[in-house]
């Protein structure tokens, strides 16, 4: 960089040394004039004085002229060791110095990691974690920060070398100050910044009140998340609901569900911060205040007999069309459906309509009257699906319809399996499942099978809205969708 200089402060220093040498010198000057004059003037030898005054002067001003360059020079020359950040000139660099020895840079293979630990609540406690992640060659993309009462837990989102490990990562955290540090993986999903995230989950949950556990899940990482009733199937208490405004003890949350009931969740490899517990409580009342709500849109397909029926989202508006359904199916179909004494199927109607516990899809006539369901149960981590088709309905691939549904239902969830309990003898069952070509497992407990699938491609849900049910895939062959 190059500075330049004002003319004020360009400008010679003064002295008055040199201004008594040039009195001097032309005092002198004048006294040897006048000398040699008089001396021409009256002596024999006038002439050759003249020539050796003439020599003399062009030697002295010589000299005057090589003296004068030499201390100019000297002048402008910095000093040894100078490294002073003023200078009037550039000094450019050499284009072997600007390459360097090494070669060209090559680039360094990077992970993405999420990373969380407590630092005290001083000036420079977080400058000092920042310098250590600096010299690891640790870039901060994202930081958040959860005031605590003794101190601060920071959350960031790094992109380090590929070849520093977790257990390295952790151990220079904590040699900077920072304690219970807990570090994962994390992948480009993590790049949105937290408010647009928190801003689509609640979008999603103003649209379709089965979001909210999803929601909570996204907003707060791997958690498990239960659904406590006020009352049991049979009637009873299930116990103290929680507060209205929740309640928080570490790696459990418990706030107080809209439907009634208290939501619990739990994160044991990591305690909740005030500040997640905050969120999930502003998200929780955004659904209370809102009411009950499910997206109505709907498909109309026909089946190879020419009727059409309508696939659409239900929830417990539809519980009197449920359970008529229940009266006219058989005590086979909901045995194989419930595993169960057949009295008790209706109990679970409601609960299995919640939109608290997942998403259900019911299939109607164009009379109206409901024929199928298809539900889709949010278990902990895991994820269940199950049907019910009313047996003059049954084998016209409306099963295999609703169960492809659901299956892309929990991949939109980024749910990792679903899985079926039923039994052997179901053999439509099976066959659906069967016919979702993915990684099936069978295991048998208690006499009751067991099928999971595995939805290796399941990505994970973008915080954007989701609240259209029609897929753009094609339906089981048995049935067809409506030219409108």
């Amino acid at each position: 960089m190059t500075d330049v200089t004002s003319s004020k402060s360009a400008r010679r220093p003064h002295h008055w040394r040199h201004d008594l040498i040039e009195l001097a010198a032309l005092f002198t000057a004048v006294v040897v004039a006048d000398t040699i004059a008089k001396t021409i003037a009256k002596g024999p030898d006038g002439p050759y004085l003249l020539v050796f005054s003439a020599i003399a002067l062009v030697a002295t001003a010589a000299f005057h002229t090589w003296w004068a360059r030499r201390r100019s020079h000297a002048s402008h020359a910095p000093p040894a060791g100078h490294t002073g950040g003023h200078s009037t000139v550039a000094v450019p660099v050499k284009a072997e110095e600007e390459r360097g020895e090494t070669g060209p840079a090559v680039p360094v293979e990077t992970a993405l990691w999420r990373m969380r630990t407590t630092v005290a609540d001083t000036p420079g406690s977080l400058a000092a974690l920042c310098t250590v992640l600096a010299r690891l060659g640790v870039d901060i993309l994202t930081l958040q920060t959860h005031p605590l009462a003794d101190g601060t837990v920071d959350e960031f989102l790094l992109r380090a070398p590929a070849d520093l490990s977790a257990r390295a990562l952790a151990r220079e955290t904590a040699a900077a100050g920072g304690r219970d540090t807990w570090t994962e993986r994390a992948d480009a999903h993590d790049l949105v910044d937290t408010p647009t995230r928190v801003l689509g989950l609640a979008t999603r949950t103003a649209l379709d009140a089965a979001e909210l556990p999803l929601a909570l899940r996204q907003l707060l990482g791997r958690c498990t998340l239960h659904s406590v009733p006020a009352v049991s199937l049979t009637g009873r208490p299930t116990g103290e609901p929680a507060p209205v405004e929740g309640v928080l003890e570490e790696t459990v949350m418990r706030l107080r569900d809209p439907n009634g009931g208290t939501l619990i969740v739990e994160r044991p490899y990591l305690p909740f911060t005030p500040t997640e517990f905050a969120r999930a409580r502003a998200l929780v009342e955004l659904d209370a205040r809102l009411g009950p709500r499910v997206p109505r849109s709907q498909d109309v397909l026909t089946l190879p007999e020419g009727n059409e029926i309508t696939v659409r989202r239900a929830d417990q508006r539809d519980l009197p069309a449920a359970r008529a359904m229940h009266d006219r199916c058989s005590a086979r179909t909901l045995g194989l459906r419930y595993h169960g004494p057949v009295g008790d199927a209706d109990r679970y109607l409601d609960h299995l309509l919640s939109p608290r516990f997942g998403r259900t899809l019911a299939v109607q006539t164009a009379s109206g009257r409901l024929v199928a369901l298809g539900h889709l149960l949010w278990d902990g981590d895991e994820t269940e699906v199950a049907l019910m088709v009313e047996d003059d309905w049954q084998r016209r691939g409306i099963g295999s319809e609703l169960l492809g549904r659901l299956v892309a239902m929990a991949e939109e969830a980024g749910c990792a399996t679903v899985y079926a309990v039923t039994q052997s003898s179901n053999t439509g069952m099976v066959a659906a499942m069967r016919a979702l070509n993915l990684p099936l497992d069978y295991q048998i407990e208690e006499g009751t099978l067991v099928i999971t699938a595995r939805l290796a491609s399941a990505p994970r849900p973008a915080a954007r809205p989701q609240h259209r049910e029609t897929r753009q895939e094609q339906p089981h062959e048995g049935v067809r969708r409506a030219e409108r």
